[in-house]
């Protein structure tokens, strides 16, 4: 068996859903390799080890895909000078895509509806299209933290930022250094966060800035699917929103012309902000959806509701069990999921609960991420 720092050769069969390369060593260990694609051959060293699975990292590259490209931000890579902020740059936005379509295909083919997955949506900007960051700073040095430590790497540009915000981020390190930036005692940097909101006047270190989806052109068209999808739902029916947040979807449900809109959030802030907006219909509240006594008050609360729509955080929704027992007339789900594994253990017990998963649409909120986000319409009026 291969130890600490052997190197061996290999070809790269498989890519994870944390995006890292899979190869096989001659003795049957598998190991995990960032930076590689499906179909490299290389020479790679051990790098270590947990429970069965191995790790390794890329020494020589002996045969490259022909989907490799110089990336274009001269700050991504793999050793920890490197920003893990796009661990997928070194290859084309197209075989990118394809991976994760079929990364959802794949997920879907053990549930047997693979065959409703569509053709994942491209960003407009694979550049360019991030609206919001953190940033960190020790007070002479500004950046990201590096995949393989925790270390700060110093950045002098940030291409997946928007305009706006890399005019905001020119602009802080200019003022560097800067004691403004500089941690307490205990702590190892500040945080900075930015956003199209933010300019260098209205900065504020270690304060996070409100949610936001991060890429204002696939979040316009979530909206429009979801839109779309609300057009043909009955219209004398509430609908239940859960992990409403700010009111991002809330306001594409409030302008679909429903009785009532019940939106449902953990955080108070972001409750308090919805409610702010005064959306016709639409009645707010706080409520922990990961605590099983208050899913099945708001089930029972809220058993008229027609339709449910959903926008859980990675975990996905553990409690969506308990919470379809208490539904009389449910005739359409939506979900919106920013992890696969959570979302098809999901959509397992949706379909348990005599739904038919009529679509599921991935897209690419992030660029040259393995991250894929994805929408799904579920029906008891399935064709």
């Amino acid at each position: 068996m291969p130890a600490l720092n052997d190197r061996f050769t290999g070809t790269v069969r498989d890519i994870t859903s944390e995006g890292a390369g899979v190869v096989e060593h001659a003795s049957g260990q598998v190991f995990f390799v960032p930076g590689v694609w499906r179909g490299e051959t290389a020479e790679f060293r051990v790098t270590g080890f947990k429970k069965r699975t191995g790790f390794a990292e890329l020494v020589t590259l002996l045969e490259a895909s022909p989907d490799r490209v110089q990336p274009l931000c001269p700050h991504q890579g793999l050793s920890a000078r490197h920003c893990g902020g796009c661990p997928w740059q070194f290859v084309t936005i197209e075989a990118q895509l394809q991976e994760k379509e079929a990364r959802v295909k794949r997920a879907m083919a053990r549930l047997g509806i693979e065959h409703r997955v569509l053709p994942i949506w491209p960003s407009a900007q694979p550049f360019g299209y991030r609206n919001r960051a953190q940033l960190k700073s020790d007070g002479r040095q500004l950046g990201y933290v590096s995949a393989k430590s925790n270390q700060l790497v110093a950045i002098a540009d940030c291409p997946v930022l928007t305009e706006k915000n890399r005019e905001t981020l020119r602009g802080l390190l200019a003022s560097l250094p800067n004691p403004a930036l500089r941690p307490g005692k205990k702590q190892q940097w500040t945080t900075v966060d930015i956003d199209e909101d933010v300019t260098l006047d209205s900065i504020a270190v270690n304060r996070r800035r409100p949610f936001r989806q991060a890429n204002s052109g696939q979040n316009q068209r979530m909206q429009d699917w979801l839109a779309g999808r609300l057009a043909t739902a009955d219209k004398t029916a509430p609908v239940l929103e859960l992990f409403a947040g700010s009111g991002n979807f809330t306001e594409v449900i409030a302008a679909g012309g429903f009785p009532q809109v019940v939106a449902v959030e953990a955080v108070e802030d972001a409750i308090a902000a919805l409610q702010a907006r005064a959306l016709p219909n639409v009645r707010a509240e706080v409520g922990n959806l990961f605590d099983e006594t208050v899913v099945k008050r708001l089930a029972r609360a809220n058993a008229a509701a027609g339709t449910l729509v959903l926008d859980p955080p990675r975990d996905g929704f553990s409690l969506i069990a308990p919470l379809l027992e208490g539904f009389a007339r449910l005739d359409n789900i939506l979900y919106v999921s920013c992890d696969l594994a959570t979302f098809a253990r999901d959509l397992q017990v949706i379909q348990a609960r005599g739904f038919v998963i009529e679509e599921i649409q991935p897209l690419d909120q992030f660029p040259h991420t393995p991250h894929v986000e994805i929408l799904a319409f579920a029906t008891t009026k399935g064709s």
